[in-house]
C-alpha cells in the first residue's frame, strides 16, 4: 500500500510532487494571512502551472540532447 501511495503522489518527478505541495501551501499561507480566496486560488494555479511548464521544457531539453 505504501509503494502505491509513493507511486501516485509522486509519479514520475518527485519535482512536480513537491512543487504543488508547495503552491498548496503558499495558497494556503496566503488565505490564511487574510488574501481573498480568488487571489490564493489564482496565486496558487499560476504556480502549479509554472511549476509544469518548466518541467516540460526540462524532458523537452533533455530528450533534444540540449
Amino acid at each position: 500500500m505504501g509503494r502505491f501511495l509513493f507511486d501516485f503522489v509522486v509519479g514520475d518527478d518527485w519535482r512536480i510532487a513537491v512543487g504543488v505541495v508547495a503552491a498548496l501551501a503558499i495558497g494556503w499561507v496566503l488565505i490564511a494571512g487574510g488574501v481573498s480566496v480568488a487571489v490564493g486560488v489564482i496565486v496558487t494555479s499560476l504556480v502549479i502551472g509554472a511549476g509544469f511548464a518548466v518541467t516540460t521544457l526540462r524532458e523537452g531539453r533533455k530528450h533534444r540532447g540540449g
